[in-house]
């Protein structure tokens, strides 16, 4: 194991993090948030200075070998350590008092989950809350895939495939262009281009720079972290749109946007997780505001509010603007159809994947058809392309792992003795990045009541979903840490 070259990246994830505090420092000198909140920050900054020098110093001379274990490694220890250390400037500043619940926030805020504790968003200071904020837009598209993108720090075996692979969500993961780094630049350079858009459209609508940023960084991230207590409620029909149709966006896998600047229309337009991922969408939007007509004025109003819970929860961003926990049976029930299936493979989403979804569903068809003719080659595809054997089972592997962590996980949280669609829904909204759920976490609901030990579990399920599951458990595997290879 090269454990020289862990540290090094290690030290460069703690000097970027603080680096990214700079700005929310600048947030609170800006209002005048001088006290406590600033202090919050100044601290962290230090403390992540000194320990990004000590790793670095002991990362001097490190070899360029690198492999996939240093890279479940470095992924996996790197977004455990970034939110522990990006939760002291709540801890610090006492705005959240309790380390549990500032950990479960800043998990919260950089898996892109969206889920939160405080019961007064209003009340924290502006600094805290663009911090809050930027959480969702680092971790949509991830600290790694930037590290790749901007920072030279290292060559050799497989470096940036193994990263992006443990970082990056989807059943598989590839180049969109001939060299890693360049993949993990493009990939940024379209993320900043959207997100600057959907400021532009917010700020057309009239909302003011800071909260268009916040918004514009919960959408990007597709993560929901809203910086009033209603979420989305208290805007214009304009801005929620404008939001409804960028968290869309946002959950598109990144590929279709390279095909558009390539001008590969056909093959970006007819891809089949794309129109899976559409067709389920409208879909929904249109049976729910079927549903909810009679709780509004008329259809038009309930296909908007539809169509925004529907872009929100299946892109896993978390906004609301209508109370969804007290809708119809039928369209709760979709709701948590949509949290788990989640947005495409390659997007800032959550959820198992509009990829995985069609994946099972094609070998599904393909078993049945070999099961009626036994001699028969039966081969799956996906836009004209035979999937490999490696990549379906590692879809069926992956189904296996998160059925199991949901049970487990709603065992270990129902110990809370809260109602089973309290607990049940808070696992799948954690493991889904999603935030939201229904009863006591339903849209105007929070975590708040939650023990100590649940919050844990829950912030443990943010860190699986939003990994996909395995660096994590991969860090937790004593074959891992052996000497052998």
């Amino acid at each position: 194991m090269n454990k020289k070259m862990i540290a090094r990246m290690l030290g460069v994830l703690f000097a970027l993090e603080a680096a990214f505090m700079l700005p929310a420092a600048a947030v609170c000198l800006c209002y005048g948030e001088t006290g406590a909140p600033l202090r919050g920050f100044l601290w962290t900054i230090a403390l992540l200075a000194v320990l990004s020098g000590a790793l670095l110093l002991a990362g001097r001379g490190a070899t360029r070998d690198f492999y996939a274990r240093e890279g479940f490694i470095i992924v996996a220890l790197g977004w455990l350590l970034l939110s522990a250390a990006g939760a002291f400037p709540f801890y610090l500043s006492r705005e959240i008092p309790r380390y549990v619940d500032a950990f479960f926030e800043t998990v919260s805020g950089f898996t892109t989950t969206g889920a939160s504790i405080l019961t007064n968003v209003e009340a924290m200071s502006r600094g805290l809350l663009y911090w809050r904020s930027f959480t969702h837009w680092l971790g949509g598209m991830g600290m790694l895939v930037f590290l790749l993108a901007v920072v030279p720090t290292g060559k050799g075996s497989g470096y940036g495939i193994h990263l992006l692979r443990a970082e990056s969500p989807g059943p598989s993961v590839g180049k969109i262009v001939p060299r890693m780094r360049q993949t993990a630049s493009l990939l940024y350079k379209i993320y900043i281009v959207l997100t600057v858009a959907c400021v532009g459209f917010l700020l057309a609508g009239g909302m003011p720079l800071f909260d268009s940023l916040c918004t514009a960084f919960g959408t990007a991230g597709t993560g929901g972290f809203g910086i009033r207590n209603d979420s989305m409620a208290g805007y214009s029909p304009y801005l929620q749109n404008v939001c409804t149709v960028f968290m869309a966006l946002f959950g598109v896998n990144f590929s279709i946007y390279f095909l558009l600047l390539l001008r590969e229309w056909r093959a970006a337009l007819f891809d089949e997780e794309l129109l899976l991922y559409l067709g389920v969408m409208l879909g929904a939007m249109f049976l729910i505001a079927v549903d909810v007509r009679p709780l509004f004025s008329g259809f038009g109003e309930a296909f908007h509010h539809a169509s925004f819970t529907v872009s929100s929860i299946m892109t896993t961003t978390g906004f609301a603007t209508a109370d969804f926990n007290v809708w119809p049976q039928l369209s709760r029930s979709i709701l948590c159809i949509l949290m788990v299936i989640g947005a495409s493979a390659g997007s800032t989403g959550g959820g198992i994947k509009a990829a995985r979804v069609l994946l099972l569903g094609k070998s599904l068809a393909a078993e049945v058809r070999r099961m009626l003719r036994p001699r028969s080659v039966n081969v799956v595809h996906i836009n004209h392309r035979v999937v490999k054997d490696d990549v379906l089972r590692g879809v069926n592997v992956y189904m296996a792992a998160y059925c199991a962590l949901a049970v487990v996980s709603f065992l270990l949280v129902s110990v809370d003795d809260f109602s089973m669609e309290t607990n049940l829904t808070a696992v799948i909204a954690c493991l889904n990045n999603i935030g939201p759920g229904l009863d006591m976490v339903g849209p105007t609901g929070n975590y708040a009541l939650f023990s100590p030990f649940a919050k844990v579990i829950l912030s443990l399920d943010m860190l699986l979903g939003r990994l996909e599951i395995f660096p994590i458990l991969v860090l937790f595997s004593r074959h891992t840490w052996n000497r052998t290879r």
